[in-house]
C-alpha cells in the first residue's frame, strides 16, 4: 500500500486560510448595525405601522425626520409581515 506525503506547503496553506478568514471575521464583526445619527443631526422622528416593526430616524430638519422615519417604517414593516400601509409618525422631536 503505497500513500502520497503531503505536500510541504499544504499546512502553511490551510492555515494561512484558516487566519485570513478569522481575521476578515473579527474585522466585520465590530462593525455596528444600527443607523447612528448624522453629526449635526438633532431632530428625529419615529413611525409605527398597526402591526409590525416601526422605524426611527435622524435628520438635519424635522421634515426629513419624519420622511426618513416613514420610509424606514414602510420597509420594517413590509419585512417584519406587518402593515406598511398603516405607517405613521407618532413622535417627532428636536433637541435644542
Amino acid at each position: 500500500m503505497s500513500s502520497k506525503p503531503l505536500r510541504p506547503y499544504t499546512p502553511w496553506a490551510l492555515t494561512t486560510l484558516l487566519a485570513l478568514s478569522l481575521a476578515l471575521t473579527a474585522g466585520c464583526s465590530s462593525k455596528t448595525r444600527y443607523a447612528t445619527p448624522a453629526v449635526g443631526s438633532n431632530c428625529f422622528a419615529k413611525a409605527v405601522p398597526t402591526t409590525g416593526e416601526g422605524g426611527l430616524a435622524w435628520g438635519n430638519t424635522l421634515s426629513i425626520a419624519r420622511q426618513k422615519s416613514m420610509n424606514n417604517c414602510i420597509r420594517y414593516a413590509s419585512r417584519s409581515g406587518g402593515t406598511p400601509r398603516t405607517c405613521q409618525v407618532v413622535m417627532a422631536k428636536c433637541k435644542n
